[in-house]
């Protein structure tokens, strides 16, 4: 059995944390922020994510907000992009007129 995540912050890395838990214009980074907070504070990681947020998460998602932020500060935190559902229809992309398509030879 693994032992327990343990959290070191430095009084920076503190008021950081702690401006971004209440001030942050994403709600996501202020979750994270805050579940960071928490397992600093002494809990562990398990029960931030299942009784100390607004919604229980996997506790595997509070390991790796703490693993991003110790790697890149409050930046790590931000959903970086490429992620997320990708667009079914880009407007950048070159319209087809449906005349134009493919022809078939029927004959």
């Amino acid at each position: 059995m693994p032992g327990q995540l343990q959290v070191k912050l430095t009084e920076q890395q503190q008021q950081e944390l702690e401006q971004a838990r209440d001030y942050h214009p994403k709600p996501y980074v202020r979750e994270a922020a805050a579940a960071i907070l928490k397992v600093a504070a002494g809990q562990s990681a398990r029960q931030v994510a299942l009784w100390g947020l607004l919604r229980p998460r996997d506790p595997e998602s509070v390991s790796g907000w703490i693993a991003r932020y110790q790697q890149a500060g409050i930046k790590g935190l931000l959903v970086r992009d490429g992620r997320g559902r990708k667009a079914s229809f880009s407007p950048s992309q070159p319209h087809r007129s449906r005349s134009g398509d493919a022809t078939l030879d029927r004959g």
